[in-house]
């Protein structure tokens, strides 16, 4: 299906049921903190610190731990947190992009490079692989709570980009420019999401056996797992594995 990203699926599923939440909701905070430091501290009036916020609750974060996390932005601690992006190939010629949240581009590189090596991909130069995806904004709204006709209506009138229809959810794709101004017109129309965010998704994908897919969804956990690591996408087809 166009624009349906099965890692993301898997993530959230097993995000719900990983027993250790504590990685988790230690990335979620820190992205929350680094948006509440670069913007206004004040959710309605800084849209990215009103997605991070929004993703730590739906990940059941509590509340006290996102007021914690906007207060700390305001601490002057020696620590600089940056977006950087890092491109990669696993093995069956899989492209990834990685993106962290650090204070360490060296470990950060250095990590990403051990976990790709040690299942046969490799780390690429900048540029190696994000010419194979392009970037988005992603917002998945509760297809009981909403028609087809609905959504297809709000998503022309707020200028997206398409809307598709899967099992459980609406999915609307915006241009990455117009992901918050997007995201902020349904916002007045919805109570809430079921997920929203900015996403790199391939321009076409590339079908595995369901070993091969096995092995780059445990490339993609190994990578998760590490602290800097934000998110991760593939251009694999990963319709094999079961949610």
């Amino acid at each position: 299906m166009a624009g349906h990203s099965h890692w993301a699926g898997i993530k959230h599923k097993k995000g719900r049921a990983d027993k250790e939440r504590s990685k988790v909701f230690s990335k979620l905070s820190r992205e929350i903190t680094v948006a509440a430091k670069l913007g206004d501290k004040d959710p309605d009036m800084n849209p990215r610190l009103r997605t991070a916020i929004q993703a730590a609750k739906q990940a059941n974060m509590p509340k006290d731990n996102i007021v914690r996390s906007i207060n700390k932005s305001e601490m002057s601690d020696d620590k600089n947190y940056e977006n950087l992006r890092y491109e990669g190939f696993g093995p069956f010629n899989v492209a990834f992009i990685i993106e962290t949240l650090t204070d360490n581009k060296n470990r950060s590189a250095s990590s990403i490079r051990t976990v790709l090596q040690k299942n046969g991909g490799r780390l690429g130069e900048s540029g190696s692989t994000t010419h194979l995806f392009y970037n988005c904004g992603v917002i998945h709204i509760d297809k009981k709570k909403y028609s087809e006709e609905e959504v297809f209506e709000m998503a022309s009138n707020f200028g997206a980009k398409d809307c598709f229809n899967f099992d459980n959810y609406h999915e609307i794709i915006s241009q990455k420019e117009d992901f918050y101004k997007v995201k902020s017109e349904f916002e007045k129309k919805l109570d809430n999401f079921e997920y929203s965010g900015i996403e790199w998704r391939p321009f076409s994908y590339l079908d595995l056996s369901k070993e091969q897919s096995k092995k780059i969804v445990e490339i993609l956990e190994f990578l998760e797992e590490l602290d800097d690591v934000q998110n991760t996408y593939t251009n694999a087809n990963l319709d094999k594995i079961k949610l």
